[in-house]
């Protein structure tokens, strides 16, 4: 299993509530109605939470900032994911997402990388 693994912040106009909407109810249902187009299986948003022990576990480990959420785009081989921009029907996905995501992911904070699954306890 492979997966895309972005790492998000939003724009700074954006509330973090705001954002987890725009996410969740808008960005979404688009990511999953593109799916077929972009060979991608499952799709996983994590929406960040505050909780006071954050800030503890934070500074005890000298880390930046919490990101605002974690998407994940699992597909089922690389030969599924390498092709992303190979055909007509890909890229017109890929172009709608970028468009999208310029309303509220800052990306020059984001953080995205390819990583594969290694199950240490099911």
């Amino acid at each position: 299993m492979i997966k895309l693994v972005e790492c998000l912040r939003r724009l700074p106009r954006l509330s973090h509530q705001e954002f987890l909407d725009y996410w969740h109810d808008v960005h979404g249902p688009l990511v999953v109605s593109l799916a077929k187009d972009l060979r991608m299986g499952r799709y996983v948003q994590c929406h960040g939470i505050a909780h006071p022990v954050h800030e503890v576990i934070r500074k005890s480990h000298n880390s930046l900032e919490p990101f605002d959420g974690v998407a994940e785009v699992w597909f089922p081989s690389r030969e599924a994911m390498e092709p992303t921009y190979s055909t007509p029907a890909m890229r017109e996905a890929n172009r709608k997402l970028r468009e999208d995501e310029a309303r509220f992911l800052d990306w020059p904070r984001c953080v995205v990388f390819f990583t594969e699954e290694r199950v240490m306890r099911p």
